[in-house]
């Protein structure tokens, strides 16, 4: 090999790793997100992000987004160092919070609903196209914010509570929309009627309860970015990609024990993650007793 080829097939190889290494920052990668990095990282919002902007290219028109809001969902009311740090370094700087996050201020108090409400400007782009879409977005939620404790909601343009005369009154033509945790399954037809736009994303963000009792929805909204803890593990699936059962470990890394093309019953994933944990591990993988919080 003379010294040009040699160095022709050098660059070659840099170029190629080189671009592998920026795939994860330009999408977030492959695989579900890294527990609990991608809360601070915008790994979260890059796959998101990508999900939506892929299903929305495909047609999609309603869609459901869901993933814990904080890193430590279950914990909320009590408060762990990861919350804290979520709401101090993530949301009051990023959405400018009046009050800030400190003891007794609405943030610290209601600190859900004001993670979904980062969460919807964070994935705003996306809804309304990418960066040339014209499309208008508004975020409507069923949640205690106070608006004007706000100064930063990006590309989110219109804000108010779901189901509202004012709500309706104030949509307008050619809106893309994100809806804030509205309740039931039952409701979300009435809520495409309520607030949707013909031929404009409808996205379902974060809602917290599900009146199935399975995973995703019944009502025919794509799942296009969801992530759900299960005992001892986790379910993920982004758009258009399969449906994954993962393991989490004693040392809180994640293992895929299988994927599903269709949609898997949540009896089925978590059967399989939980005997496989105790097959393991038995009685030793707590996330509580490892202090993985």
């Amino acid at each position: 090999m003379t010294k040009s080829q040699f160095l022709l097939a050098f660059l070659a190889v840099v170029s190629t790793n080189v671009v592998s290494a920026l795939i994860p920052l330009i999408d977030g990668g492959k695989g579900m997100p890294k527990i609990y990095d991608a809360w601070f990282n915008d790994q979260i919002t890059k796959q998101a992000n990508a999900a939506i902007s892929r299903a929305v290219a495909s047609g999609k028109r309603i869609m459901e987004v869901q993933f814990p809001p904080v890193p430590n969902v279950d914990e909320v009311k009590f408060g762990t160092p990861l919350n804290q740090k979520f709401g101090q370094s993530q949301l009051a700087r990023d959405l400018k919070c009046k009050g800030g996050y400190k003891p007794g201020s609405k943030l610290s108090r209601n600190l859900l609903p004001y993670a979904n409400i980062y969460w919807a400007k964070r994935i705003a782009g996306a809804v309304k196209g990418g960066a040339l879409g014209g499309k208008p977005v508004g975020v409507l939620t069923a949640e205690a914010v106070d608006f004007d404790e706000i100064g930063n909601l990006g590309d989110l343009t219109r804000t108010g509570k779901i189901f509202t005369d004012k709500a309706r009154k104030e949509g307008r033509s050619n809106e893309a929309m994100i809806c804030i945790n509205p309740g039931g399954e039952e409701t979300w037809e009435r809520l495409v009627s309520a607030h949707g736009q013909p031929n404009c994303p409808l996205v379902v963000l974060n809602n917290s309860y599900s009146t199935t009792y399975d995973l995703g929805n019944k009502k025919n909204f794509e799942e296009v970015y969801y992530l759900k803890r299960i005992s001892k593990g986790w379910v993920f699936r982004s758009f258009p990609g399969d449906w994954e059962a993962y393991l989490e470990k004693p040392d809180g890394n994640v293992e895929l024990l299988k994927s599903y093309k269709t949609k898997p019953s949540l009896r089925e994933v978590s059967e399989l993650v939980r005997e496989t944990s105790f097959q393991r591990y038995a009685m030793f993988n707590d996330r509580y007793m490892g202090g993985r919080l």
